[in-house]
């Protein structure tokens, strides 16, 4: 197989389908029939200079596939069949590895790299392979440059694939010294140096100590600065995003350069080509989104021990930087407002004045002001194109009470440049700032209103004539009516000033979603979400209107399920239009579906919806399965108990969405709907228990299904055990044990990263929400007794998140009411195991005096539950 092997990658490149199929059957043949000779074979050609070029390459990359995966589970079977390999064979692949970045074929040496950083990221963390770095630096100096180059991309690449802890710090400091020097300008080399430079990119996370050292970190900052001004324009890009991630990664070390630094950024922004400026300006905004971050963490009282305190660069910079920016704003391209996908530098530079805006506040106000004022009425499309998003950029950050007087003066001007301006570019910018003033100045919140009886009438009318311009100009009218209806939603009952014009709002926003052309510039999607924020905010007043739009929603849908021979394009798109409308159902049940004055009257369409919603599962897109499943979650609540004649039907597709793990937030969604359907049908969901627990556990074990729903999962337990009362008896013996061994592993985390904090944070909140409901679901039971082996576990775990101290807010209250819940429903036999509890009575007290007056309650009701249970 070896001898052929060569061929049969070059047949599995062919464009005649049958040799391709037939060359891809024998390599998957040849890998599990004898995987440690498929490996030599594929390392032993992409090592062979003799052999072609395209065999080399892909035999490169089946070997790096056949090392990883997206998927963890896949990923993790992955690894330990490469570790379980013999050590000689490994070795053998390795020196292969190695030997090829010597190669003169850069396709050859680049795919050798990717593979050697795959093996590192495997073995370097279990103490494998240990000569690595050294091997890859010996005489790097000395090395030809096309070596050099391929070893600096290797370097690259494993500090990418790796974390800074599987690497020691004296290989980190020869990684360091080759790519910095690798990078400096005394290097001949551009290959060279540009690998050297996206090496050093990588390699910043490794540097920690390195960057507390104020020579090292000084030489290395002057050789990235350097690099800024290389006569080659992908090193100048390379070093910029180097700056770019300094930025982020050691903000409070970057005072002593911000000055040279700023004179780089500016000469760049105002000079340079194109993909430079935007990673000298995007410098700037990741600072902005450091010191943001700072301010919303700390306040703006920094005492001298703060752990990051501010250092205020925008604000000292924000003299020169804001000019820089407005200029920026000036670049724009013809065709912008058409591509969906475009950035460019007037777009990063208005980018980068929102954010300075949300760093700064007031300050920014009066340095953007007369830019607006010189430019918003000038005869070229371009300055007052400039003017007017300068202002939309400023509007989140700055007070209103700074705002809200220039936005008055502000607003008739631009529903007239909305309506007159014969510019496309400047239509589609004033709506987006329209939409803008709207979504942070409009509001119950806000004492001095933009929008009064006097102008609404006028705002509604241009908006909905703006509705039938060109699609991106219309899709931006849409956005700005959302945020309009959005700042009523919260008014109550009373009727809202958009009462008068609500049946023109609706009819405009169906009128939209039927355009011929609502598939450009996301139209359609945005008319839809509007109409849905729309129906949000209806009143008793409206909602008869709202009624009136339900059969044509419901026969649009219908009308996508009745068409057949589609190509492909049309099919997706046909997709994407069921998934919107089973989205505004879902909207209009909830709504017509809470209050008493429309609920009976609207379920008189509930059949035909949920024979909609059933046929909706039958074609194959997980959009749309997406949300006809919340859809049937908001019917379910609506119709309560009547909603039991559905289930013989849609039980199928129920299970079918819990077993769906390769579209997990299918799966997550409709667990969510199972604990829908408790609330909904209490113990009438008993018969379709066994099926459904069946596969709540199934998805528990399985290594296959997204860590994201298993949090839900166990909220479900909870759900079905207060759904079915003492009936859940049966699912004890599976559900606690699962319950018990994810409570030991979510207790101890402490000194994770944040996004295992927040998950780990999850799957707590999961756990105690079904230990909760199964509590809750037994009370007042005689098979109380039946949790009584399960207390003292459940109430070491509590201890343990107390002593823990890593608990957010919410898992706190969840906690603190499961103890009441034990206390409640085991009552004196609780009582000396409560006693017993190592923190109980210390958890009970921190919840007692907590500022969350939700914890409090929590805590004054466990409190009463604990003393009865020890009063006893």
């Amino acid at each position: 197989m070896a001898m052929e092997v060569t061929q049969i990658l070059l047949n599995a490149q062919s464009v005649d389908g049958a040799v391709r199929k037939h060359a891809e059957d024998n390599l998957k043949q040849f890998q599990e029939q004898n995987l440690p000779s498929f490996f030599l074979s594929l390392a032993g050609e992409l090592a062979n200079e003799e052999k072609p070029a395209e065999s080399r390459k892909l035999a490169g990359l089946i070997l790096k596939n056949a090392l990883d995966a997206k998927e963890q589970h896949r990923k993790y079977e992955l690894v330990q069949r490469w570790l379980a390999l013999d050590p000689s064979v490994k070795g053998q692949i390795k020196n292969c590895l190695i030997k090829t970045l010597s190669s003169p074929s850069h396709d050859a040496r680049s795919t050798a790299s990717q593979v050697i950083a795959k093996v590192a990221g495997i073995e370097l963390p279990q103490k494998q392979w240990p000569e690595l770095i050294g091997t890859l630096l010996s005489n790097i100096q000395q090395l030809p440059a096309h070596t050099k180059q391929a070893t600096l991309e290797t370097l690259g690449y494993i500090c990418e694939e790796v974390s800074p802890e599987a690497v020691e710090q004296d290989n980190v400091n020869q990684i360091l010294t080759a790519v910095v020097q690798g990078m400096n300008a005394s290097e001949a080399n551009n290959d060279v140096r540009l690998a050297a430079t996206r090496a050093l990119y990588n390699a910043l996370g490794f540097a920690q100590a390195n960057f507390s050292n104020d020579m090292e970190r000084d030489y290395i900052m002057r050789v990235v600065c350097e690099a800024t001004l290389s006569p080659e324009v992908k090193i100048r890009q390379a070093a910029f995003e180097c700056l770019v991630a300094i930025s982020s990664t050691y903000y409070e070390k970057l005072g002593p350069y911000i000055h040279d630094v700023f004179n780089i950024t500016a000469k760049a922004v105002k000079e340079d080509e194109e993909p430079v400026a935007l990673q000298a300006i995007e410098f700037w905004s990741s600072i902005c989104d450091e010191e943001i971050d700072i301010l919303e963490e700390y306040g703006s009282d920094f005492t001298g021990d703060s752990e990051v305190p501010c250092y205020y660069f925008i604000k000292k910079a924000l003299p020169v930087l804001v000019p820089l920016l407005l200029e920026t704003l000036l670049k724009q391209e013809e065709d912008q407002d058409q591509d969906e996908g475009a950035w460019n530098i007037a777009m990063a530079g208005g980018t980068c004045l929102g954010l300075v805006a949300r760093t700064v506040g007031d300050d920014i106000v009066p340095l953007v002001m007369p830019f607006i004022e010189l430019n918003i009425t000038k005869p070229d499309w371009r300055q007052r194109e400039a003017a007017t998003y300068a202002f939309g950029s400023i509007l989140e950050g700055p007070s209103p009470e700074k705002l809200v007087p220039l936005v008055n003066v502000a607003l008739n001007f631009m529903l007239s440049a909305l309506m007159k301006d014969p510019s496309n570019h400047v239509k589609d910018t004033t709506a987006w700032t329209l939409g803008r003033m709207f979504e942070f100045l409009h509001g119950s919140m806000l004492e001095t209103p933009i929008i009064t009886p006097a102008n609404c009438q006028q705002i509604v009318t241009v908006l909905l004539q703006s509705m039938k311009d060109v699609p991106n100009v219309a899709e931006k009218a849409c956005g700005a009516l959302y945020f309009l209806a959005q700042g009523y939603e919260d008014m109550g009952p009373s009727p809202s000033p958009l009462t008068p014009f609500y049946q023109d709002i609706l009819q405009a926003l169906y009128a939209v979603t039927r355009r011929e052309d609502a598939g450009e510039s996301r139209l359609r999607t945005a008319a839809y979400e509007t109409l849905n924020e729309v129906v949000r905010c209806s009143t008793d007043d409206t909602s008869p209107m709202v009624m009136q739009l339900v059969p044509h929603i419901m026969m649009e849908l219908h009308q996508t399920l009745e068409a057949h021979k589609l190509s492909t394009d049309e099919r997706e798109k046909q997709n994407e239009l069921q998934g919107l409308l089973c989205g505004c159902l879902q909207v209009i049940i909830q709504k017509l579906g809470s209050s008493e004055a429309t609920k009976y009257v609207f379920l008189q369409y509930a059949d035909q919806m949920m024979g909609l919603f059933l046929r909706v599962f039958s074609c194959r897109s997980a959009t749309a399965h997406e949300e006809a499943m919340l859809a049937i979650g908001a019917l379910a609540y609506a119709t309560g108990s009547g909603f039991e004649k559905y289930m013989s039907e849609f039980y199928r597709y129920l299970e079918m969405g819990l077993q769906n793990f390769e579209d997990y937030q299918v799966c997550a969604i409709t667990v969510g709907v199972v604990g829908d359907l408790c609330r909904a049908l209490e113990d009438k969901i008993l018969p379709y228990c066994d099926g459904i627990m069946t596969q709540l556990l199934k998805d528990l074990s399985s290594n296959q299904l997204h860590r994201s729903v298993k949090p839900p999962i166990f909220s479900c337990f909870g759900d079905i055990a207060l759904a079915i009362g003492e009936n859940f008896e049966k699912y004890l013996i599976y559900a606690m044990p699962m319950l018990q061994s994810a409570a030991e592993l979510s207790a101890h985390t402490s000194g994770a990263d944040d996004d295992v904090t927040e998950y780990t944070n999850s799957l707590r909140n999961g756990i105690l929400e079904a230990y909760s409901g199964i509590f809750q679901g037994f009370k007042g039971s005689p098979k109380t007794q039946l949790l009584m082996p399960y207390a003292p576990h459940i109430l070491q775990f509590l201890d343990s998140l107390y002593m823990e101290k890593e608990m957010d807010d919410v898992v706190t209250k969840a906690a603190i009411g499961v103890l009441g819940d034990l206390a409640d429903t085991l009552g004196s036999n609780a009582g000396p195991l409560i006693q017993q509890a190592i923190s109980s009575k210390d958890f009970l007290n921190e919840c007692l005096s907590s500022d969350d007056h939700m914890i409090k309650e929590s805590a004054e009701w466990a409190k009463l539950a604990i003393n009865r249970a020890i009063s006893i």
